[in-house]
């Protein structure tokens, strides 16, 4: 285990709490409302803004990346964003800066696209797919659906030149739809793609998944469609397309620490921000038992090395004995620990275990071959700084690597996917 004091190289901030101007069936974070009763909307106001960037870009090293999530982080308007940048500049200290947001685009518009394209925002995308997939579950307020208004977006953040991720939940519905999503999201230009398993469990039966759970098996099938397309479309030996799960694996085939943390021996290598400047262990753990303190009053590298938050990384560690002598741990790492407790079954193992197996013994022959292929192109260059394979042809050619990282991780690209180089 890893006992060295962890470095603050990222925040993930929900400056509107779990607001939002939507209503996805499948979405966890609008129960949080239930953590700030009375409040009939939650807004980051501008003290709270400055003292939090004091503190990142203060008590960070050289380079700092800034998660903006939700809720829905567009319903703080373009001026917040304006002076989050501004006091980044004011309180940097020649540091590299990444920002990351994460949003359901319908408040997007041309100058929030000059804005992003001006500051090397990466902005991940809640797109599910066509639009029967999409507006299965992604609905407004009123019931109806809001996939001709994300493509819209979509196509206007491409125009700009944005950096654009597509974050599409696989849930219980779109599991069975890999290559029509896969198509669909190259079709309209998201060739960076992530791929996210909807693990809930139903929140009037405690004791089964919700709804809307994807089932692991077919998640696993899944995964293994969306290999082979993700194969299918390399151009020569470089991939065309970019999927967030597949460039992680890759680190762990190359001997390299994959930039997922769910890929990681352990987690808790960042802390949450809140609106109220409450900060917490992690996105899927906002919740009492897990807050660490308050930016206003409290040290944030202080509360990243805390116990609670020790003991929090470490959990992802303490594996069932299944889990222990598997083949495939080593690579897995026994997934995100959410997906433990969510798994109503069986609360020590990952819902999505046998997703991984079935997904590793389709792929694994392959990713070996591609690790070792990059290698040997590493040791043929008589380079150990560099290295041919990457996760995208587009991020040799475009993405610097002081960059945000294409892959949606809010790290800069020489820190995630650019690390071999």
């Amino acid at each position: 285990m890893n006992s060295r004091e962890k470095n603050l190289n990222s925040v993930l901030v929900k400056p509107a709490g779990p607001d939002c101007n939507m209503a996805c069936a499948y979405c966890f974070y609008l129960e949080k409302s239930a953590l700030f009763p009375g409040a009939k909307s939650r807004r980051m106001n501008e003290e709270i803004l400055r003292e939090m960037i004091k503190k990142v870009m203060g008590q960070s090293l050289q380079e700092v990346s800034f998660g903006w999530q939700g809720g829905e982080p567009t319903l703080m308007g373009l001026p917040f964003f304006e002076k989050a940048v501004e006091f980044q500049k004011e309180y940097g200290r020649n540091q590299v800066v990444g920002n990351g947001l994460q949003t359901n685009g319908l408040l997007i518009d041309k100058h929030w696209a000059e804005f992003f394209k001006e500051y090397k925002f990466l902005v991940g995308l809640s797109i599910d797919g066509p639009e029967h997939v999409h507006d299965h579950y992604r609905l407004m307020g009123n019931g109806k659906g809001s996939w001709s208004r994300v493509v819209e977006k979509a196509r206007l953040l491409l125009d700009a030149g944005v950096e654009v991720n597509a974050l599409a939940v696989v849930n219980d519905y779109s599991v069975q739809y890999a290559e029509e999503i896969y198509e669909y999201l190259k079709s309209i230009g998201l060739n960076y793609m992530q791929f996210i398993p909807c693990v809930e469990t139903d929140p009037r039966s405690p004791g089964q998944s919700a709804p809307f759970t994807v089932p692991a098996e077919k998640y696993g099938e899944f995964l293994c469609a969306v290999f082979d397309l993700w194969l299918a479309d390399f151009d020569g030996d470089m991939p065309s397309t970019s999927i967030r799960f597949f460039d992680s694996v890759f680190f762990h085939y190359a001997g390299l620490p994959p930039p997922e943390c769910t890929l990681q021996e352990e987690c808790g290598v960042y802390v949450v921000v809140e609106h109220n400047g409450d900060v917490y262990s992690c996105d899927f753990f906002v919740e009492p038992e897990w807050k660490l303190g308050n930016v206003m009053k409290d040290d944030l590298r202080i509360l990243l090395n805390s116990e609670k938050q020790r003991d929090f990384g470490r959990a992802k560690a303490t594996l069932p004995k299944e889990c222990q002598d598997c083949h495939w741990l080593r690579y897995c790492r026994g997934g995100c620990t959410k997906d433990r407790l969510h798994n109503p079954l069986n609360r020590t193992l990952n819902h999505l275990c046998s997703s991984f197996k079935i997904f590793f013994k389709h792929a694994n022959a392959t990713l070996e071959k591609l690790a070792e292929e990059w290698k040997r192109r590493q040791y043929l260059d008589g380079l150990n700084r560099t290295a041919d394979f990457e996760p995208s042809s587009r991020i040799r050619k475009k993405i610097g690597r002081n960059d945000p990282c294409p892959c949606g991780s809010g790290e800069k690209y020489k820190k995630c996917c650019g690390r071999a180089l």
